[in-house]
């Protein structure tokens, strides 16, 4: 359920069609949807402002579509994360309207058409090239929102005059994700050049003691840029999610 749903149902108890009893019917079932393996949560829309979102590792395929179908057929848009190519086979042949990015590994439905005065107020900036597929997640997941991000990427430190070139595209950004693998210096350099918002990323990038993205985490949490916020190693659904609800909001209020 969304608001629109929402509005609609109070709509008609205004009007006299449905009663008391008819509404608070209508929102329970709303509620949840069962099945023997899950329980879908069909209100989070209207609490988060974006549906439950499917989180593939660990479910069989058949688990996958059936999820991803109540979830679209209900809501008109569904993301599953950390997708394979041979998963999406088989769930478009069950629901063919849905679409897959390789590079983010993600399924999903076709992107609203973004809101125009929001392009590019989101930056996703990438340290290397190897961050490139958390950066496509981040990006998809603004895309559902229906707002087009602009990419930034192998910008890292090793090479830090190739930021030079993209500080117009910064500039016009009111959220910039930092997606950092290695030592994770990038968020800390570019929250200390700005006055936006920037959610930091670590990624599983790097040899040894890189940890598979722990030093990374470490680094961005100790970073002593106030302006930096940290998500979980590789989440870059959890970074395009909260960029997204902020951009929202700032709109919103504009």
């Amino acid at each position: 359920m969304n608001i629109s749903e929402l509005e609609k149902i109070l709509r008609r108890f205004k009007e006299g069609s449905i009663g008391e009893r008819e509404v608070l019917q209508e929102l329970k079932s709303a509620a949840v949807h069962s099945l023997d393996f899950a329980q879908i949560d069909q209100v989070r829309e209207l609490r988060q402002g974006f549906p439950e979102v499917v989180f593939c590792q660990g479910k069989t395929p058949e688990q996958v579509v059936e999820i991803s179908e109540k979830i679209f057929r209900r809501n008109g848009k569904v993301l599953a994360t950390r997708a394979s190519a041979e998963l999406f086979e088989f769930v478009r042949h069950r629901v063919p309207e849905l679409k897959y990015n390789e590079k983010a590994r993600c399924i999903h439905s076709p992107f609203p058409s973004e809101v125009p005065e929001a392009a590019g107020k989101i930056a996703v900036i990438t340290a290397g090239t190897s961050d490139i597929p958390v950066a496509e997640e981040a990006v998809v997941t603004c895309r559902l929102f229906g707002f087009k991000p602009h990419p930034i990427y192998d910008v890292g430190v090793a090479g830090l005059h190739r930021l030079n070139n993209h500080w117009p595209a910064i500039g016009n950004a009111r959220v910039l994700i930092v997606i950092a693998g290695m030592e994770g210096a990038l968020a800390s350099v570019v929250g200390g050049l700005v006055d936006r918002p920037v959610i930091a990323v670590p990624t599983s990038v790097g040899y040894g003691t890189s940890f598979q993205g722990l030093t990374a985490l470490f680094a961005m949490l100790n970073s002593c840029s106030s302006n930096v916020t940290v998500v979980n190693i590789d989440n870059g659904f959890g970074a395009g999610f909260s960029a997204s609800l902020i951009l929202r909001q700032i709109l919103d209020h504009s």
